[in-house]
């Protein structure tokens, strides 16, 4: 009995399905809360460091029905037919460079990294085909530490493998499948992992095998390196390895949604593959078109891949000597008729290729059409064929697990399968305010409490500088109006906006009847100076002892934190320079949770600002320099609105009109901007019209 429970144990451990439903959660805290907690919830070191207190529990007849009880759950889960079972005949194959899926996976660097994990978590909620394909990244992405001076350090990662929820794939032999590419003309091996979210398989490509030489199994180590050829060559990896590996599984895909640029090479394999099986080109490029979607994410021009065309010949030398692909044809893809001699633009070839394309919010759509205008000169800049879906968040990740407890008591524990319905959420009136209040405090508190955790680990391992004990958090203070901002450190992000009158944020910050403090956290790209320099800024300003403690930098930004920053903190805070927020889906989080969003009007929020979820500024079109007046829109909402509204307490200590606002958030942005009403956007306006797409000629061909 006790080694089929121990078994059961371990599927739910390898399956993600757990890291988003509670009882799975629970069943894991209950083995061991401190070891839980010390591992950062890991149920695979879990199983091996708790080893022994398992094998006492198994005899546990208690412990036993709850393991019973949470398989049969999870069991039932992946057999019951979901809401879009069989909606698509054939599976879309998603190709995206990151996931962030649980902290314990490591193979993501933010946001993008973050929608790609809950699209696929979604799909799996909804039982919609949807095969992953990405990296196995042994290094991941950076760990960041901030030294003495303010400056950020980049760790690298040692990944233990045996420690992820990753398992080897066997081919027909029992040998590790490996599936290969070309690099020039040399052929590169891939190892392959498979990760199981909940009903639906990510495959990750692995370059750090055997047969590789020592240069090439680095190309999958580290996620976004800084050097061109080998982001080229993972580039090439991920499209015509990851194809490779569709083929040698033997699945039938019916398109590719292609998430950005790094995986685009994938539709050039797959238009090679159509002309090795007799169609004409015009045949294969008409169909690759039709039954791939192409989603781009950055307005930012230095941000998209482009690369010198010599560098280009070299590593598709094997194109047209081995697969007689026409070299011209091939180059022209790429290249940008205004400006050939920026290179060969991965965007430009997943456009080209794709009859579908999507920014990911209604103003991005507007920008990336003007962006991107000149690959259709003879249209309007409105007609440009760019669509859109707004990016949205998984909510049953996303969510405080006793924020979740409550909805199921005020509007029934069916919630969860309809929570993109916006009637639903108007029955969040039902809850007392002082019940949500108290577990807002709650989330705050752990917040903080996990922060000054993290200090205590630092300072034990004996490399935490004094002064940086302060500028880390080590005097936030729970009862404080505490505003958050976390995300990616570049310029146009702008962290450092709200310090532009630093006198007149010091009177916010330590007005002694309303206290404010703000709480930073992000990691720089290594190669981002400007980012760094932000940090250094915030750094130096939070160790100030004229500031009280009043700012802090938490580092080494990362999915644990995100989840506890989005429910914790009482103010979302984003102010990038418009237009260049793509989307963005931090807010969105923030506002599940009932943490109201103040937001410059770019991204998302021109969708999701109702006058009474939250606050924007800064809509109208500034020439020139616009720092001083966004920072002064800034400082004028958080002294005559932010702040008043915060400490507007009644005699019985409840900030009423707020919690007002925290309900209007949560009505206002679950039900439109999560992962649900995204997924099955993508499905009605380009999956189903994929799904239709037949080959344009006979069976002969297929062959």
């Amino acid at each position: 009995m006790s080694i089929l429970h121990l078994e059961k144990l371990k599927e739910l451990a390898y399956n993600l399905w757990w890291s988003w439903h509670p009882e799975a959660k629970d069943l894991f805290r209950r083995i061991d809360p401190i070891i839980w907690s010390e591992i950062r919830e890991n149920p695979i070191k879990l199983l091996v460091c708790a080893s022994d207190r398992i094998a006492e529990l198994l005899k546990n007849p208690d412990f036993v029905c709850k393991v019973e009880y949470v398989y049969r759950i999870y069991r039932h889960y992946l057999e019951t037919p979901g809401p879009f079972y069989a909606r698509l005949k054939r599976p879309i194959a998603f190709f995206s460079a990151e996931y962030g899926l649980h902290h314990s996976l490591y193979i993501y660097a933010g946001g993008l990294g973050l929608l790609a994990g809950d699209i696929l978590k979604e799909a799996s909620d909804l039982n919609l085909p949807l095969v992953g394909i990405g990296f196995m990244y042994p290094q991941g992405y950076i760990r960041q530490r901030i030294r003495a001076d303010g400056t950020q350090e980049e760790l690298s990662n040692h990944i233990h493998k045996e420690e992820m929820p990753v398992q080897k794939i066997y081919d027909e032999k029992g040998d590790w499948l490996k599936v290969w590419c070309y690099c020039f003309d040399e052929p590169i091996f891939a190892g392959v992992w498979k990760v199981e979210v909940g009903r639906v398989r990510l495959y990750l490509l692995d370059t750090d095998v055997e047969e590789n030489s020592t240069r090439h199994r680095r190309i999958s180590y580290q996620l976004y390196t800084s050097d061109p050829e080998m982001r080229l060559k993972q580039q090439i990896v991920l499209g015509f390895g990851g194809y490779a590996l569709l083929e040698r599984l033997g699945i039938d895909i019916g398109g590719f949604h292609v998430n950005e640029d790094y995986p685009a090479f994938v539709l050039v394999a797959r238009l090679v593959r159509l002309l090795q099986q007799g169609f004409s080109l015009e045949e294969a490029v008409r169909y690759v078109r039709h039954t791939s979607l192409f989603t781009t994410h950055t307005p930012l021009r230095a941000a998209i891949n482009a690369y010198p065309l010599e560098m280009i010949e070299k590593q598709f030398h094997f194109l047209w000597e081995k697969r007689k692909l026409d070299r011209e044809f091939f180059l022209s893809l790429g290249t940008n008729p205004e400006n050939p001699e920026e290179g060969y633009n991965t965007t430009i070839l997943g456009i080209r290729l794709s009859k579908y394309i999507n920014a990911v919010s209604r103003r991005h759509q507007e920008v990336a059409r003007k962006q991107w205008h000149f690959m259709w000169p003879d249209l309007k800049e409105e007609e440009v064929p760019i669509d859109y879906v707004t990016n949205g968040a998984h909510l049953p990740t996303w969510i405080d697990e006793d924020l979740r407890t409550l909805l199921n008591d005020y509007l029934g524990e069916d919630w969860i399968h309809v929570h993109d319905c916006e009637d639903l959420w108007q029955m969040i009136d039902r809850i007392p305010d002082e019940v949500l209040w108290k577990v807002h405090k709650d989330n705050k508190w752990e917040l903080i409490h996990l922060i000054k955790d993290r200090l205590r680990a630092r300072w034990r391992e004996g490399n935490l500088d004094p002064g940086l004990v302060v500028a880390q958090g080590a005097l936030l203070d729970p009862d404080y109006l505490t505003l958050g901002f976390a995300r990616r450190m570049t310029g146009y992000k702008r962290a450092t906006l709200i310090f532009h009158d630093l006198e007149r944020l010091k009177r916010i910050l330590l007005d002694p009847e309303r206290p404010v403090q703000i709480i930073f956290a992000g990691k720089a790209h290594p190669r981002d100076e400007e980012g760094k320099n932000m940090i250094r800024q915030i750094v130096e300003l939070a160790r100030d002892p004229s500031l009280a403690g009043r700012i802090a930098f938490v580092e080494d930004y990362d999915l644990d934190l995100a989840y506890y920053m989005v429910k914790g903190v009482d103010v979302w805070l984003n102010n990038p320079h418009p237009p260049l927020e793509a989307c963005g889906t931090s807010g969105m989080k923030a506002g599940f949770n009932g943490v109201p969003h103040l937001s410059i009007l770019d991204g998302w929020w021109p969708e999701g600002y109702n006058g009474r979820n939250g606050w924007a500024f800064g809509e109208e079109e500034i020439e020139g320099d616009r720092t001083a007046r966004d920072a002064e829109a800034l400082y004028q909402i958080l002294e005559e609105e932010v702040v008043p509204l915060y400490y507007s307490w009644d005699e019985t200590g409840m900030p009423r009109k707020w919690v007002k606002l925290m309900k209007e958030a949560i009505k206002s942005i679950t039900p439109r901007f999560c992962a649900r009403r995204m997924l099955k956007e993508y499905v009605s306006k380009f999956y189903q019209r994929i799904d239709m797409v037949e080959l344009p000629v006979g069976e002969e061909k297929r062959s």
